[in-house]
């Protein structure tokens, strides 16, 4: 029987171009991966979001 390694939803948020789109890997409590992918005008609206909350 093969070990099975716990998941865990630690680690970094991962954002990388893949083809035309933008793909967002965001650790999710409880384990696993929320996997968003975006368009170029959609990432720059998420940015410009989340700058006004943060700034």
């Amino acid at each position: 029987m093969a070990a099975q390694k716990p998941r865990s939803g630690d680690g970094p948020i991962e954002v990388a171009k893949e083809g035309r789109g933008i793909v967002m890997r965001i650790p999710v409590d409880g384990g696993g991966r929320l996997v968003i992918e975006l368009n170029a005008d959609e990432a720059a609206e998420l940015g410009a979001a989340l700058n006004a909350v943060v700034s």
